[in-house]
């Protein structure tokens, strides 16, 4: 298969990352196919391209801070027929992230730090992934136009349920997320400024989203709005049932919806990446902020906390991506 290409972040991004992030994560980006990356994909891109993908698996892909560990959550749930003991695992060895490995320089990390265990799924997630037993759940915020090749051509059965985000609300998330693992050390307006000239990681943000959304009506793609989620989540639940192809009865989907809740996620640690951030943070000599990854969930929380400015500049990015696309947010 083709071999990919790379290309250095231009030079103001490079100024933006020096000046806002931590020293660990500075001039750490690079871009493919004009993608914002961690520079590491390139130890593991090639492989992601190639990878061999099974008619049974099931993947959540999203941009960051989307709603992705609650779509994971709740799709492994339904598609284990609710097995809430084997869900006790956590979601990282259950649904693990394909391209965690590329965050950071976990080899290196290994050598500096032989005291601490680097579990596989985190130090080589790729094959970690590679040799897991079907069926393989996995998670991705890659664009689909990075998904494997026999995933994008469509040459298994595998299935894609993909989540969506208002932008100010997945900025805002993002923001506390960074800031929540020493990342990030500038106020959230500056973030803004970031984010909405889409230098941050995973970006073009729109064209993430329109790149799966265009495919909506794809008989092996589920694209699902978190704003829905919140809204009705029953209804979600027996969508994503219907796709994943499980009957479940009413009080089912009422035991699911307790187990999704906010509270419920918030303090079930096998979901809310408390031990994750903790060992993340300790591997790279990283002070944890105070916080949560699951944190509020409030849909329009970002536009409060944003300045009037902003709002209209996300508002005017948002009507020119998506204007003529019929996907339009709460």
């Amino acid at each position: 298969m083709a071999d990919i290409t790379y290309s250095n972040v231009h030079n103001e991004m490079s100024s933006i990352q020096k000046n806002h992030f931590n020293s660990i994560y500075q001039t750490r980006f690079l871009k493919t196919d004009d993608v914002v990356l961690p520079v590491d994909y390139k130890k593991l891109g090639q492989c992601i391209e190639d990878m061999d993908v099974r008619d049974d698996d099931i993947w959540v892909c999203s941009f960051m801070k989307t709603g992705t560990t609650w779509c994971q959550e709740m799709a492994w749930c339904i598609a284990n027929d609710l097995d809430f003991e084997g869900a006790k695992l956590s979601l990282f060895e259950r649904f693990p992230f394909l391209e965690l490995s590329t965050l950071r320089d976990f080899e290196k990390a290994i050598l500096e730090n032989p005291d601490i265990k680097i579990p596989k799924y985190m130090s080589n997630s790729v094959e970690f992934i590679n040799g897991l037993k079907s069926p393989r759940f996995i998670k991705t915020h890659l664009p689909y136009k990075l998904l494997p090749k026999k995933l994008r051509d469509q040459s298994t059965k595998a299935k894609i349920i993909y989540t969506a985000r208002n932008a100010k609300d997945t900025c805002l998330s993002y923001f506390h997320h960074l800031t929540l693992l020493g990342a990030y050390k500038e106020h959230f307006e500056e973030f803004c400024k970031l984010f909405a000239s889409d230098s941050v990681c995973y970006s073009p943000f729109f064209d993430h989203i329109l790149g799966y959304w265009d495919r909506r009506d794809d008989s092996q793609i589920l694209f699902l709005k978190y704003e829905d989620m919140k809204q009705d989540l029953g209804s979600v639940i027996r969508r994503t049932a219907q796709f994943l192809g499980k009957d479940m009865l009413d009080d089912q989907i009422l035991v699911l919806e307790n187990h999704l809740s906010f509270e419920s996620m918030k303090k079930n640690r096998a979901v809310n990446h408390q031990s994750f951030n903790e060992l993340f943070c300790r591997i790279l000599n990283l002070s944890i902020g105070e916080g949560s990854s699951i944190r509020s969930g409030t849909v329009g929380e970002g536009k409060t906390k944003m300045t009037p400015e902003f709002v209209k500049i996300f508002d005017e990015w948002e009507e020119k991506c998506l204007g003529k696309s019929g996907l339009k947010f709460l």
